[in-house]
C-alpha cells in the first residue's frame, strides 16, 4: 500500500473518531442515556407491582393460584436426565408486566397531551387579546 494510502486512511479514521465524539456529545445521547437510567428504575417499580400488589389479587380471585409456579413437566424419553419444564406462568406474568407497564405509559401520555392542549389554548387566547 502507498503511503498517500496510509495516509488517507488515518485521515479517514480520525474523522471517524471525531464524528463518534460529537454524535456522544449531542444532547440527545444525554437525553437517551438518561432515559434508560430511569426505565430501569422504573421497570423495578413496575416489577414489585405487578409482582407484590396486582399477581397475588388476581391469584385470589382465581382461587389462590401462584401464576409463577404454573407449568408443564414433560418427562426425558430419549434418555436419562433432566425433564422440560414448560414454564408458562411466567408468561403469564410477563405479559401483565407489560400490559401494566403499557398502562402506565398511556397514562402518562395522556396526561400530558391534556396539559400541552390546555396551555396551547392559553397561549391562543393571549394571542388573541393582544390582536
Amino acid at each position: 500500500m502507498a503511503k498517500s494510502e496510509e495516509i488517507e486512511k488515518l485521515k479517514e479514521k480520525q474523522g471517524l473518531k471525531e464524528e463518534f465524539i460529537e454524535f456522544i456529545n449531542r444532547g440527545s445521547m444525554i437525553d437517551l442515556a438518561v432515559g434508560v437510567a430511569v426505565g430501569g428504575a422504573f421497570t423495578m417499580i413496575v416489577n414489585s407491582l405487578v409482582n407484590d400488589i396486582v399477581m397475588p389479587i388476581v391469584g385470589l380471585l382465581l382461587g389462590g393460584v401462584d401464576f409463577t409456579s404454573l407449568a408443564i413437566r414433560i418427562p426425558n424419553f430419549f434418555g436419562t436426565g433432566d425433564e422440560a419444564i414448560i414454564a408458562y406462568g411466567n408468561f403469564i406474568q410477563n405479559v401483565v408486566e407489560f400490559l401494566v407497564i403499557a398502562w402506565v405509559i398511556f397514562m402518562v401520555i395522556k396526561g400530558m397531551n391534556r396539559i400541552n392542549r390546555r396551555r396551547d389554548k392559553a397561549a391562543a387566547k393571549k394571542t388573541a387579546k393582544k390582536k
